[in-house]
């Protein structure tokens, strides 16, 4: 007879920290889309910081576990604000011409991001509910904002914003469902698991 020794997965999910930094600082960076307050330190910290750095570690942290969606999500959107941080500050530091045409570079900047959701929300199809709408109205938010860069349009820009705001508070949510459901052992907020 074999001995095998079976381990159990004792780390904890590291999902929602990365759903929490995606979530909050889409929301941010939205009301300023929407054209609620100014573009300010406050976003692009949390661009660098939340959204950026711990994002990527709950990717790696996903990683350890096995989820290649996981991983690929949060270390790609992790990224995704480091990046959009950087063409944004890099300009204003002289690090970069800030006087190219910064409409189309950065509306193909996020058209691709937009393919790349479109094609990660497939897998949300065997996931949950609550995580089809954050890829579902992640995508959508990609390309209205890469619409509004490529035409100038302000309105789709605002637009843009208040969807994005729905984006970033389905992130919270389904984050928040997951802390709450898995420390009282049973669903409190539905995620709608798919069968």
């Amino acid at each position: 007879m074999d001995n095998q020794i079976i381990q159990v997965d004792k780390t904890a999910n590291p999902a929602p920290l990365g759903l929490l930094g995606f979530g909050m600082t889409t929301v941010l960076l939205n009301v300023h889309n929407a054209g609620l307050i100014p573009l300010s330190s406050m976003i692009l910290a949390m661009g660098i910081f939340y959204g950026g750095i711990a994002q990527v570690i709950a990717g790696i942290m996903e990683w350890k576990k096995g989820n290649t969606f996981g991983t690929t999500a949060f270390i790609s959107y992790g990224f995704f604000w480091l990046t959009l941080v950087g063409l944004l500050v890099l300009p204003k530091i002289g690090w970069w011409d800030a006087q190219a045409d910064m409409s189309s570079s950065m509306g193909w900047y996020l058209l691709f991001w937009g393919i790349f959701t479109f094609g990660m929300f497939f897998p949300t199809l065997k996931s949950s509910r609550a995580l089809q709408v954050v890829f579902g109205t992640l995508t959508i938010l990609f390309f209205l904002l890469a619409a509004a860069e490529f035409t100038g349009n302000a309105a789709i820009t605002k637009f843009a914003g208040h969807e994005g705001i729905i984006c970033g508070l389905s992130a919270i949510y389904t984050a928040l469902a997951e802390i709450i459901n898995e420390s009282f052992g049973r669903t409190i907020l539905p995620l709608g698991k798919v069968k």
